[in-house]
């Protein structure tokens, strides 16, 4: 009896190693799968606009404003934008190629865009757009949200962050997040931004590279393991770095506009450091939107009326971080009423702290896309 014990003993073993065997052959064939299915090659069309291997243009110091995809593929308000550059000290736009919600926001062709259906043609000839901007001396940058995608999370939610009372977790206004610690959503993010560098664009800015902030954060299941969130941040960047340094296109980050002034281990909780930035892409775009900063700040009651003092704070703390390293700064300012009333008054004062420091740009944002030459030079 008791070999006979022993034998289906060593049976129901061998059952359960096989089984466990044939379970982790099965997920790693679909996760393999799952990469490959979001990976875009550039051999599958030649560049467009030239059907010749392009170079990245040499570096010029950025004075951009944002647009969305509506408004790039709008050609009344792309021309007024062209007159808007042309006549003052502006020389570039930032395009949405992919938004807030996850759309791919002109044809693309990357394998899992298309069998996901995540494209919405916003932008129209991509070509045309691009061309005829650069026609006119504007350094074209195309602006692609990562970890914020509501679209893809919700269409591959195993690759979206879960919440512990189940199913997935949704920021304050309903979003779901995809998970930054998933191979997966690094490849689909770096086809997208490599097809968009093949359409023409000539930096890609990524923005949402972050955890997230916002809503009931005691909720969220975090994938991390035994990695610090901005250790698992450095990763992504390092990823995109390294698979995107022989394209002909810069690389810059959107970061929360008070990682000029943390230090040490203080990654706001959300993963970002210019420590772990810095080194491994050519910009970062801090936020520094005076209206988001809190009351008392700098002992300011309401800093957005003091956009001077709040700009040239965290120009100096941050300052230090970008000696020596391969990134400049470039940050987003305020061209927008939170706050207080955004003129030229306002505007001017926080470019003026900027361009205090040698080859810093910056970008004004502006939700709307209502620019006028208020606080700009003249041409």
């Amino acid at each position: 009896m008791k070999i006979e014990s022993k034998k289906i003993h060593w049976f129901l073993f061998g059952v359960f190693i096989f089984l466990a065997s044939f379970f982790i052959y099965f997920e790693w064939v679909r996760t393999v799968k799952a990469i490959e299915s979001t990976t875009f090659s550039n051999d599958n069309f030649s560049n467009s606009i030239t059907g010749i291997v392009r170079e990245k243009n040499q570096t010029i110091v950025v004075k951009g404003l944002y647009l969305t995809a509506y408004s790039a593929g709008s050609p009344k308000k792309i021309d007024e934008i062209i007159k808007l550059v042309s006549s003052t000290e502006l020389n570039a736009v930032v395009i949405d190629i992919k938004d807030y919600s996850g759309k791919i926001l002109y044809d693309s062709r990357v394998p899992l865009v298309k069998k996901l259906k995540n494209s919405d043609n916003r932008l129209g000839d991509v070509d045309k757009l691009i061309k005829k901007l650069h026609e006119n001396d504007i350094y074209v940058i195309a602006r692609q949200t990562v970890f914020q995608d509501p679209l893809l999370a919700e269409k591959k939610p195993e690759w979206a962050i879960k919440s512990k009372s189940g199913g997935l977790w949704r920021d304050h206004k309903g979003l779901a997040w995809v998970d930054p610690t998933r191979e997966e959503v690094w490849n689909y993010n770096l086809s997208i931004a490599k097809e968009a560098i093949n359409l023409g664009f000539d930096e890609i800015n990524f923005d949402y590279v972050r955890f997230p902030s916002d809503g009931n954060m005691s909720q969220v299941v975090y994938n991390t393991k035994d990695k610090k969130r901005y250790e698992v941040m450095a990763d992504f960047y390092n990823f995109i770095s390294e698979n995107l340094s022989d394209q002909p296109a810069w690389i810059s980050l959107d970061l929360f506009g008070f990682v000029m002034e943390k230090e040490g281990e203080d990654d706001m909780r959300i993963g970002q450091r210019l420590a772990d930035s810095v080194g491994v892409v050519d910009y970062i775009c801090p936020m520094m939107y005076p209206s988001h900063y809190p009351s008392g700040h700098l002992g300011l009651k309401n800093p957005a009326e003091y956009p001077g003092i709040v700009i040239d704070n965290g120009m100096k703390k941050g300052e230090k971080w970008f000696m020596g390293n391969r990134a400049k700064v470039r940050p987003w300012l305020q061209a927008f009423n939170i706050g207080a009333v955004y003129g030229a008054e306002k505007i001017r004062a926080q470019i003026d702290m900027v361009e205090k420091y040698p080859n810093a740009g910056w970008l004004l944002w502006n939700a709307a896309n209502r620019y006028t030459s208020a606080g700009l030079k003249q041409q």
